[in-house]
C-alpha cells in the first residue's frame, strides 16, 4: 500500500486532502508544520509527501532539504498559494518532483507524482465520489473564515453575502458528502 505525508498548516485543506487520499487506498500521515513532518519522516518513512511551501516556522523549502537528508528515496510535490518561478526552481533544485499552485486537488497531485518514472501510482479511483456542491460550499466558507481570522463581517464581505446569511450557513452541520 502506498504511503503519503501531507504537510499543510491549513487544517481544513489538509484534512480534505487526507480524506481524498484515504479514499484512494493510501495510508496517510498528516502534519501541520516542519517539526511534525520531520518526526513522521523519521519514524514512519512515507514513500510520498505533499508539502506546503509557506508555513509558520520553517518553510517547505527547508523541509524538502532536511527530509531528503533523512530519506533520500522520499518523493515530494510542493504546493503553494504564493507561487513564483524562483521558488519553484528552488523547490525542484532541492529535490521536489514538481510544483503546484493551490488549490490543487488529488488528481493534480497524483499527476505530478506520476511525472516521475520511479513513482508508480494507480491514479484512477475505483469509486471516487466528487463532493457535493453543498459540501464544497461549506468547505470554501470555512477556508475564507479561517483566512479572515474568524471575523464574520470580513468573511461575509469577501464572500459577497449578508452577515446573517453567513451565520446561518455556519450554524448548520457540514454536509456528509
Amino acid at each position: 500500500m502506498d504511503t503519503i505525508l501531507i504537510v499543510d498548516d491549513e487544517d481544513l485543506f489538509r484534512n480534505r486532502l487526507q480524506r481524498a487520499f484515504e479514499s484512494r487506498g493510501f495510508t496517510v500521515y498528516s502534519a501541520a508544520n516542519y517539526d511534525e513532518a520531520i518526526t513522521i519522516i523519521r519514524e514512519d518513512r512515507p514513500k510520498l509527501a505533499v508539502v506546503d511551501m509557506k508555513m509558520p516556522g520553517k518553510s517547505g523549502l527547508e523541509l524538502i532539504r532536511d527530509a531528503l537528508l533523512i530519506d533520500p528515496e522520499l518523493k515530494m510535490v510542493v504546493l503553494t498559494g504564493y507561487g513564483s518561478i524562483a521558488t519553484a526552481a528552488d523547490a525542484v533544485k532541492l529535490g521536489a518532483i514538481f510544483y503546484l499552485p493551490k488549490p490543487a486537488d488529488v488528481g493534480d497531485i497524483l499527476n505530478a507524482f506520476s511525472r516521475n518514472p520511479e513513482v508508480e501510482i494507480d491514479n484512477q479511483p475505483d469509486d471516487f465520489m466528487a463532493p457535493s456542491l453543498a459540501r464544497t460550499e461549506w468547505e470554501h466558507i470555512n477556508r475564507v473564515l479561517t483566512d479572515c481570522g474568524g471575523n464574520i463581517s470580513e468573511t461575509a464581505k469577501r464572500l459577497g453575502i449578508h452577515r446573517r446569511t453567513l451565520q446561518r450557513k455556519l450554524y448548520k452541520y457540514p454536509p456528509d458528502k
